[in-house]
């Protein structure tokens, strides 16, 4: 694609290593400024962590994702390849219901006054509950969503009453930062809650994809590379990376700016010998879990596509989507572990056996046949664990070589918007 006209730098040779929402986002956005991109994927396919997988007679999702209208990056990646959001995601207000008919159901419009009035309806709540709430969020807005970046979002809710925690507290914080309460950044956790209250209305929306993730962004990516003429390297793991004369070599190949869009594990095996304390931060990260079983129930029909489950010692999943309602299978239900540490210790066995004892006593009325498992996905390594003061890598590595992804430091969790706009963010910095 050919350059703006009166740019100021003369087209370059960009590689980008790593094929997943980061490194798509570098790609697409590199190639837009009239680079010549290279993309190198290790895996068979494109996508990451945000892919379909092919299991049994059914096309899964690697993970379940859901993105919020407040992506405004990842909005405008889609559109750029060719994708409506309009068409591909179901979007609706923020509903966080429950199997019983409650919880926090939000109505079309500007997110402050729709929540305060959501919470207001919440009738299952004792009125000082909701009061309270109100109250703790309207010192949250006029202190601007800031707080102490030592805290936990357990310290921050501590005033709050126990209803209030265990039905919207802890299952926001779980779903936005993969991170139990007691030990997730209040600082992002706040964060996160300002984008979606006041990035305008719609922000709040929840946006869920109606096809399997590949089809969402990844192929659709990898189709708009190849036709504006993008090299691109499907199941090639970069080996090494070098530098010299002010150019870099990958895998023995000359570039001028390098973007590292892999895991950060990947990037700090790759940037050590440039950034020794870059790399040495990378791989002090740890790491969240999320388990997702797929159960299926013949005609079985929930009555929203996504919803909130009470979650505990013996009830291991805080959310369930019904992927017919998605454009997947009629009576294919996913449900969600989020946090899954201590599931994943206990073993798939167990995880799956207390799912399907979960889904029969939350899901009993809405299921019309017998449940039967299809698939447990383990993801050991699915988000960084979203701590207070927790130290990321910067996006800057070297002069010309940058880091993308969505662990790379910035005000946002791990969520496919973080790594979007870091992969933007690291194409422009070629220029």
């Amino acid at each position: 694609m050919n350059r703006e006209a009166g740019a100021r730098t003369p087209a370059l040779r960009v590689a980008v290593v790593g094929g997943g929402w980061a490194g798509l986002a570098a790609a697409v956005e590199a190639t837009r400024r009239g680079h010549h991109v290279t993309l190198f994927e290790m895996a068979a396919q494109p996508g990451g962590r945000a892919r379909a997988v092919s299991v049994a007679d059914h096309l899964l999702d690697n993970g379940q994702h859901i993105l919020i209208g407040a992506y405004s990056a990842t909005l405008a990646l889609m559109r750029a390849v060719g994708v409506a959001p309009e068409h591909a995601l179901l979007r609706t207000p923020l509903r966080l219901a429950y199997p019983d008919g409650s919880g926090l159901l939000l109505e079309p419009g500007s997110a402050v006054p729709q929540f305060a009035r959501a919470v207001l309806r919440l009738h299952a709540w004792p009125w000082q509950d909701r009061c309270s709430l109100l109250w703790a969020a309207a010192r949250w807005a006029t202190g601007g969503f800031r707080c102490d970046p030592l805290w936990t979002v357990a310290r921050l809710t501590a005033a709050l009453p126990n209803t209030v925690r265990r039905d919207l507290i802890d299952p926001l914080c779980v779903a936005a930062l993969n991170t139990p309460a007691e030990a997730a950044s209040a600082s992002v956790f706040l964060r996160v809650l300002k984008d979606a209250l006041f990035s305008g209305a719609g922000s709040a929306d929840l946006l869920l994809p109606r096809s399997d993730l590949s089809q969402l962004l990844p192929d659709p990516a990898l189709r708009w590379l190849t036709h504006a003429g993008a090299m691109v390297r499907i199941g090639h793991r970069v080996q090494v990376i070098e530098t010299g004369a002010a150019r870099w070599q990958v895998d023995g190949e000359t570039f001028d700016h390098v973007v590292l869009a892999t895991t950060a594990t990947e990037a700090a095996r790759l940037a050590e010998p440039h950034a020794t304390d870059w790399a040495r931060i990378a791989r002090a990260m740890r790491y969240e879990p999320i388990v997702t079983v797929y159960l299926r129930s013949a005609g079985a029909r929930l009555p929203e596509p996504m919803l909130a489950l009470r979650a505990g010692a013996s009830a291991p999943a805080q959310f369930v989507f019904d992927r017919g309602q998605l454009g997947g299978a009629p009576g294919l239900l996913a449900f969600v572990v989020s946090g899954a540490a201590e599931w994943v210790a206990r073993g798939q066995q167990a995880v799956l056996d207390a799912t399907i004892a979960q889904a029969r006593t939350d899901l009993g009325l809405h299921l019309s046949a017998a449940l039967e498992p299809v698939q447990v996905l383990v993801d050991k390594r699915a988000t960084f664990a979203c701590t207070p003061g927790l130290a990321r890598p910067a996006a800057f590595i070297a002069k010309g070589l940058h880091a993308a992804g969505d662990y790379v430091a910035g005000p946002y969790p791990a969520t496919l918007e973080g790594a979007v706009r870091s992969g933007v963010a690291a194409a422009a910095a070629a220029g």
